[in-house]
């Protein structure tokens, strides 16, 4: 997980201890007396689907306890406060999906799902973009993604650092192409203008720039230079694990040479 912008003030150490108890003791959760409608589970769905829908400002424990139908006080049994909450909604996220456990793929497909489902964890949660995540509480989700992905890229060769190199690599690169998605498609809902539409008002402006010769490469590009057809987050996907082919080969020759 990388650190993006935004941030909250949930990082106090019992903060820590107490979403850690929550996220890997079920002992620590609420069990006493008959099975109560209100549980962890539920309230951490309720919260996800919450900031998806309407992003991460509009979870509040008030508002939680509306949407969930219950009282305010009620939550505070299973969540102490908004950033354990958060806690618990991050890690939600970054578990991997449920899939046959078998993996037949090499490095380089493992390194290839890992860039596009964290591209759709993006665009199904866009509220991640407003979370920073420099500091993250980990819990079982969380972590067993991460040992998902480096089983599957384990047979790259590379050293211990390198392999997690590769991983924040990758997160850099899907982080800023989905920030770059999902803004467009925040503009088009706030304003109710289209990408197409947007440009198109440009266009009369830009095309007599263009004839003016102040600007003579532009001007020679094709029309087809900005379109849409042109899949960038692909094309970019495919040059970073082109070199990573590179100094996988290269790490590969090396080894041969010391043996």
């Amino acid at each position: 997980m990388t650190s993006t912008n935004g941030g909250d003030d949930r990082r106090t150490g019992s903060d820590i201890s107490r979403s850690l108890e929550l996220l890997w003791d079920e002992a620590a959760r609420p069990t006493r007396g008959p099975k109560p409608a209100l549980t962890l589970d539920r309230i951490v769905t309720e919260a996800v689907r919450l900031a998806d829908a309407e992003g991460i400002a509009a979870v509040s424990m008030r508002r939680l306890a509306t949407e969930l139908g219950t009282g305010t006080m009620s939550l505070y049994r299973y969540v102490p406060n908004k950033g354990v909450l958060l806690d618990l909604m991050l890690d939600r996220v970054y578990a991997p999906p449920e899939e046959d456990a078998s993996w037949t793929g090499g490095w380089r497909e493992g390194v290839e799902t890992y860039a596009r489902e964290t591209l759709v964890r993006y665009r199904r949660h866009p509220w991640l973009l407003h979370v920073n995540q420099a500091r993250p509480v980990l819990g079982p989700g969380a972590v067993g993604g991460l040992d998902r992905t480096l089983s599957r890229i384990r047979t790259m060769g590379l050293t211990d650092p390198e392999l997690i190199g590769v991983i924040v690599m990758v997160e850099g690169y899907v982080t800023g192409a989905a920030r770059t998605q999902v803004h467009e498609m925040e503009a088009a809902q706030k304003t109710g203008l289209s990408d197409q539409a947007f440009w198109e008002a440009q266009t009369p402006t830009l095309d007599r720039a263009m004839r003016s010769g102040r600007y003579p490469t532009l001007a020679t590009l094709s029309h087809d230079a900005f379109g849409t057809d042109f899949d960038h987050f692909e094309f970019g996907l495919q040059r970073l694990l082109d070199g990573l082919d590179v100094m996988v080969a290269r790490r590969g020759q090396d080894t041969e040479l010391d043996t």
